[in-house]
């Protein structure tokens, strides 16, 4: 599970989560899920009959269904590889036994530790980073909110000022959760904004400086170039800055999720994705691509367009929410 830091004046520890909670959420994850399960289930039905014998057609038949929830055809050969081993030294050879062990070597792909949340530096300073479009803006305002909710000061910093859209929207959202909203004009130089952002957080003793930043693949050198900085200006103004680099990225988008990944991480050392809108779409296996690919761990996932619909993510969850 992922961990939330509290704030520093008491000890650092995960909140505590009731059993009815923990019930709630896995509720939340099945329901919300559901595109890619109902996916999974026309393909893996007839698979996972109880006394069918794993042989090679059952093989042929796993992998077709669960690449059309978009599980990279490397990740799915590192998935199955162990369990091909297993089958061939004479385990695993029923149905109903071999789809709990794909469970548990989907959950080893997935249950890659997340830094804790927020980092323990102060004002912690968090680049939030994706291309346009993927709701990195609405991402940093429900992660505003979850702070919040933990008990700290939030400050937002709308170093996105290629879009003017994109600085109101930050407004908009600063305005609705009483979060302070640093900005310049649109057209001003990012790292201007990263600059004054983290003078005013460390000036007014914020805990928390959610970076919203640009996303624009047409000027892919640029946007390198760019990010790299501001990161450079963030660590002028706060000793190890930007402390975590999440990377947003829309689930919808499947395969093409993976050239983001590729192209953030050339720029900055990504800490965490957040994928969002896994509520609406069949695609979701597009997270144990990532996992496997990148070994960067899923910190947390969208289920829905409220403030409170951003999760963190829990990966015996996940697995149980689309493995129908």
């Amino acid at each position: 599970m992922f961990k939330w830091l509290r704030r520093k004046e008491e000890p650092a520890k995960e909140p505590e989560t009731t059993s009815q909670e923990q019930k709630t959420l896995w509720g939340k994850f099945r329901e919300r899920l559901s595109r890619t399960r109902e996916r999974l289930r026309e393909g893996l039905e007839e698979i996972f009959v109880v006394e069918r014998t794993v042989d090679e057609a059952f093989f042929e038949e796993l992998e077709e269904a669960l690449i059309t929830a978009d599980i990279n055809i490397d990740t799915l050969k590192a998935l199955l590889a162990p369990l091909r081993v297993k089958v061939q030294q004479g385990e695993l050879l029923k149905a109903s036994a071999f789809k709990e062990a794909l469970k548990q070597e989907m959950l080893k792909i997935l249950s890659l530790e997340p830094p804790p949340f927020p980092p323990e530096a102060r004002p912690a300073a968090i680049f939030i980073v994706g291309v346009n479009g993927v709701g990195k803006t609405t991402s940093i305002a429900k992660l505003g909110y979850r702070l919040q909710k933990q008990g700290f000061s939030v400050l937002f910093v709308a170093a996105d000022t290629f879009r003017a859209a994109a600085i109101e929207q930050l407004e908009t959202w600063g305005d609705r959760l009483h979060i302070p909203v640093i900005k310049q004009h649109p057209g001003a130089d990012p790292s201007s904004v990263v600059f004054e952002g983290l003078k005013a957080a460390r000036a007014r003793e914020i805990d928390v400086a959610l970076i919203d930043t640009a996303g624009r693949l047409h000027t892919k050198y640029n946007l390198m170039e760019e990010l790299k900085k501001m990161a450079r200006v963030a660590g002028k103004v706060l000793p190890g800055a930007p402390h975590q680099n999440l990377l947003v990225i829309d689930a919808t988008t499947g395969q093409n999720a993976i050239n983001q990944v590729k192209l953030f991480s050339e720029a900055l050392s990504i800490s965490g994705l957040i994928l969002t809108k896994m509520d609406g779409t069949a695609k979701g296996g597009i997270a144990l691509t990532l996992a496997h690919l990148f070994k960067i761990p899923i910190c947390f996932v969208g289920l829905g367009e409220k403030l409170e619909d951003l999760e963190p993510f829990d990966p015996q969850a996940f697995v149980e929410a689309i493995i129908p």
